[in-house]
């Protein structure tokens, strides 16, 4: 079975989330991924929980499966002549050291380049290689706060919120892994590498969309609207009879179709109603109402009844229930794995569904150093040289 990465070798001194999920999704196409960290494991990930499982992190597991774990002190001289060695025939290499570090370890693009032209460098940081800010550190939850996101995440009651998964990493994976695609697929021309400068703060600003197009537009600050939306009404959360749920409606005719359901189809007629810029005028009247109907019947009723009429719908689930979730388990969303110290264990899959090179779990998250010897003897090196490195704590 073919994959769509095949013979793409990709160098990762990334650690957390943001680069580690970039080049996990690179592993599951198909890239062979070599992840790099200090003597002993530097990923902090590894430490952050409970949960563990037998010592294995759960976070770790997240993000760092179909790679292989190479050992190595950077700043030691022989540690850079491993990673010169690797860069040499290597496609991609993915960092997120601080703005300055690689430059210091001299293993920056422009020295990097050097040995291997057709270099992919993807250097990722808080906030950008320049500008203002390029020298400070750059976490989720502060990108989230200087972002905008959460001015327009929560309520008038909860103040301002982050999201509860940390979404400007996420964004950020997501994009380098475009970028150095989108660089591989330039090269197959130019024959030429290229660096890619991508930061957390820039990838969360991007993702305000329509709410920052909003302000550009108007020059009216978003407020904070909770589970409603800024543009389209009814959108929002509503109490059943014994629950919660989101009822979504995107244009003139689902509203219909819902006025229909609610057994109120004068509704639909109202002047306050007709249309949607109508439903966002008045759209605290319209809550009260759909509300007023909503509670009387359960969130199966409604689901039953909303979806029969092709209105978007969905039950609030918890991620119990996500995990249960038939169509979920239809899709091959969670997936398994053999792990040498944590034994089985239970991941998300991959939502990229290829038809003719469809992505597996070949190798499970590597404890650190599991690949070290196995990667420097096909370097060249001999077991009695790595046997010194590793008595020098060079690997």
């Amino acid at each position: 079975m073919t994959e769509t990465l095949k013979g793409i070798k990709v160098l990762d001194l990334t650690r957390v989330l943001a680069g580690p999920y970039c080049s996990m999704i690179l592993g599951d196409l198909g890239a062979a991924v070599i992840k790099v960290e200090a003597p002993g494991g530097s990923d902090e990930t590894r430490k952050w929980g409970p949960p563990f499982k037998e010592g294995v992190s759960a976070y770790y597991l997240c993000a760092n499966r179909n790679k292989k774990s190479l050992t190595v002190n950077l700043k030691s001289k022989q540690g850079k002549e491993i990673i010169r060695k690797l860069v040499r025939q290597s496609d991609v290499v993915l960092h997120n050291f601080k703005t300055g570090t690689m430059e210091r370890l001299g293993l920056d693009y422009l020295q990097l380049k050097t040995i291997n032209p057709q270099l992919i460098y993807c250097s990722i940081t808080g906030f950008g290689e320049t500008g203002p800010y390029k020298h400070l550190p750059g976490y989720d939850f502060i990108i989230q706060a200087m972002s905008g996101l959460m001015s327009i995440t929560g309520d008038d009651v909860s103040g301002p919120q982050k999201l509860g998964v940390a979404i400007t990493d996420i964004l950020t994976g997501l994009y380098a892994c475009i970028g150095i695609q989108a660089a591989l697929l330039e090269r197959t021309q130019s024959g030429i590498g290229q660096k890619i400068d991508l930061s957390l703060y820039d990838s969360a600003v991007s993702s305000l969309i329509n709410i920052g197009s909003n302000y550009l537009m108007s020059g009216r600050v978003p407020e904070r609207l909770g589970n409603h939306h800024a543009n389209i009404v009814p959108y929002q959360t509503f109490h059943s009879a014994d629950g919660k749920m989101v009822v979504a409606v995107g244009n003139d005719t689902q509203f219909a179709s819902l006025c229909m359901v609610i057994e109120a189809p004068e509704l639909a007629a109202d002047p306050r109603f007709h249309t949607n810029p109508d439903r966002v005028a008045h759209r605290t009247l319209l809550a009260e109402i759909l509300q007023e109907a909503f509670v009387k019947r359960t969130t199966g009723y409604w689901k039953e009844k909303c979806q029969a009429a092709n209105i978007p719908f969905g039950a609030i689930q918890t991620v119990e229930d996500v995990v249960k979730d038939e169509q979920l388990k239809a899709r091959e969303m969670f997936v398994s794995a053999d792990h040498p110290k944590a034994g089985e264990i239970q991941m998300i899959g991959s939502p990229l569904k290829l038809s003719r090179t469809p992505i597996e779990v070949k190798r499970h998250p590597p404890e650190p150093g599991e690949h070290t010897e196995e990667i420097l003897q096909a370097l060249g090196y001999e077991k009695k040289i790595i046997e010194q490195l590793r008595n020098k704590n060079t690997i």
